[in-house]
């Protein structure tokens, strides 16, 4: 008997996206500055001084629709200063989504490790948001702008599993209010337990490998997370913190390694803070395995570390980071199961996403090997 068969929606990437416009209308404050000034100092973090007289030089640089290539240009109140960035390719990622749930309310994905859910950094169009939206343009003419389905929430790029998304503006709200909801509880009482989750409208269970050995069957981590300065991520680094926004995950032991070196865990998290279950479970001494950015303690794999190389890339911007990033891969993490009530209807909804064969216990792997023969 074979497995159940989804949907798979997803067409090659191009070899190049479509390049960005960054769009400024010079406010009074900025009025009687130079061109080089302007962008040097208002985006600092996208490229340095260098890098920015070359993109001028290279006439990526427009006011009010003329080319501009003198930096030196005085700014005037009310112009429209845009910034064209080139199109580049970026890095390889997959393209192929399954629909593991589909109905007029909402769409349930199981997203690949690698992929990006939304723009941001190098990828702006290898993102599920973008598929998405191919995908959508290109089902019957009767499908509205109403109909266009948006991510409620993110996984990590590293992160492989369900990824829900709304079609409709009654799903997008309520989504929005479950997850709120399920957030504000941790934060009104630090003694919450997953038996409140039967309250809750929406619920997220995850597998993930983590090393060491843990030895309760059973623990609970409150740890709040807040962000550090970190090179490369110009918002900051979510860390675990004293001073940060109370978290709570509930993680069960599943299989423990009998050579020592991991563990097999379920984790159900509460609040959906950034990056949790990775920072939780580092907070305890358990990294995820392969995990490249967070290590015991719930902290960054290189507190100090710095760009190495201060010159510009080829397109004016800053080099890559040589030190880990949050986007980065290579550890073992996948939003498991969903259980929420239907947006429209109230209704009890359970999604499944099928468990990579690394995240199966031993008796999962031989009940798939027993199907599939």
């Amino acid at each position: 008997m074979l497995g159940r068969s989804f949907q798979v929606i997803g067409i090659p990437w191009p070899d190049l996206n479509d390049g960005l416009f960054y769009n400024d209308v010079v406010k009074p404050s900025d009025s009687g500055m130079s061109l080089i000034d302007f962008y040097s100092r208002k985006y600092k973090s996208s490229a340095p001084l260098e890098g920015w007289l070359q993109r001028i030089q290279n006439e990526q640089i427009t006011i009010d629709g003329q080319v501009i290539t003198d930096p030196e240009t005085i700014l005037r109140i009310g112009s429209e200063v845009v910034y064209r960035r080139f199109p580049w390719k970026e890095p390889d990622t997959p393209c192929l989504l399954e629909v593991l749930y589909e109905d007029d309310e909402m769409i349930a994905l199981n997203k690949p490790s690698g992929l990006q859910v939304l723009p941001g950094g190098v990828f702006q169009q290898r993102t599920v948001l973008t598929q998405l939206q191919w995908w959508s343009s290109k089902q019957s003419s009767s499908v509205s702008e109403e109909l266009h389905p948006v991510p409620v929430h993110r996984l990590g790029r590293g992160t492989s599993g369900i990824l829900l998304c709304a079609k409709t503006r009654l799903a997008r709200t309520q989504f929005a209010a479950y997850f709120a909801d399920g957030t504000s509880c941790v934060g009104r009482s630090r003694n919450n337990t997953m038996e409140e989750g039967t309250k809750r409208k929406i619920s997220k269970i995850y597998r993930a490998l983590v090393a060491g050995i843990i030895h309760d069957d059973e623990v609970s981590i409150d740890q709040p997370i807040g962000r550090m300065r970190y090179p490369g991520v110009a918002q900051g680094l979510y860390v675990a913190t004293s001073s940060g926004k109370p978290a709570y995950s509930k993680v069960n032991v599943l299989e423990r390694d009998e050579q020592g070196k991991h563990t097999l865990v379920q984790v159900e998290i509460q609040s959906g803070r950034p990056h949790q279950i990775r920072i939780h479970l580092s907070s305890i001494g358990h990294p995820l395995l392969g995990d490249p950015l967070y290590v015991a303690g719930g902290q960054p794999n290189c507190l100090h570390s710095e760009l190495v190389d201060q010159s510009f890339a080829e397109d004016g911007g800053y080099q890559r980071p040589t030190k880990p990033v949050p986007g980065d891969c290579g550890y073992y993490l996948h939003a498991h199961q969903l259980v929420l009530h239907h947006p429209k209807t109230s209704e009890v909804v359970k999604i499944v996403a099928p468990l990579p064969p690394i995240l199966r216990t031993h008796g999962e792997s031989e009940d798939a090997g027993n199907r599939v023969g």
